[in-house]
């Protein structure tokens, strides 16, 4: 099995119709995040079907797949990536995070949808018994990707009852600009309310709410009772100017 056999496969799926639709809706165009990236018009559902068909490409191959300039070619490698990586033993899983970190300070992890199938498969669950330090340096970084990265690696601590690396992260980025960061900060912020402890999520908001951004904030409490998700909203608009 090589990376071309996997293209072929994904060819076959090709819906020339939705190549410019996902163009737009992952902002292709000039000076917009994703300006540059190539679609052909594949459905994720489609592009998972042929992973699974090619579920034990070799890494060497991954990577190559990696490095197409089509995103639906990105999409399949992550989405292999992840699924190796759970089945892979310690070697193995070293190598996965190894080629996932080379890819990532490449540019070729360079999309919200290919970071979010595949940040915390690889990243989040190595480091999970580890030291963390990468992500603070990551969630510093000029690069979107690297932060959105940093924030979305957490999801698996979360996921284990552990939202400490997920708070100090959030408040890394807590007054990044870029609506990218805002909506995964203020995701991730729900996702420990939810599966944590909501009175961390509580603490967090009363030290951070009213300076927080907008949309950040709007994210994290959605899952709040009407009456505290107004509390929070309201101090955010009394201290605006």
């Amino acid at each position: 099995m090589t990376a071309e056999d996997v293209k072929a496969a994904l060819q076959a799926y090709v819906k020339p119709e939705s190549a410019a639709l996902l163009g737009r809706f992952f902002k292709t165009g000039e000076g917009q995040y994703g300006a540059g990236d190539v679609f052909i018009g594949v459905r994720v559902p489609d592009t998972r079907l042929v992973c699974k068909k090619y579920k034990n490409l070799p890494l060497k191959e991954v990577e190559e797949l990696l490095k197409s300039p089509v995103h639906e070619h990105r999409l399949a490698a992550v989405i292999l990536l992840s699924s190796q990586y759970a089945a892979a033993d310690a070697a193995g899983k070293k190598a996965i995070f190894d080629a996932y970190l080379n890819a990532m300070y490449e540019g070729y992890i360079n999309n919200w949808d290919i970071v979010d199938t595949s940040a915390g498969y690889v990243i989040g669950r190595y480091l999970w018994d580890k030291p963390r330090r990468l992500l603070f340096t990551l969630a510093r970084s000029k690069d979107l990707w690297q932060r959105r990265i940093a924030i979305l690696s957490t999801f698996e601590f979360i996921m284990r009852g552990d939202a400490t690396t997920t708070l100090e992260v959030a408040e890394i980025l807590l007054h990044d600009d870029h609506d990218l960061i805002q909506k995964a900060v203020g995701w991730m912020l729900r996702e420990v309310g939810k599966r944590c402890s909501e009175d961390l999520l509580l603490g967090f908001l009363d030290d951070h709410a009213a300076t927080m951004p907008r949309t950040m904030l709007r994210y994290s409490v959605e899952r709040l009772q009407p009456a505290v998700k107004r509390k929070y909203m309201t101090a955010k608009r009394e201290l605006a100017p």
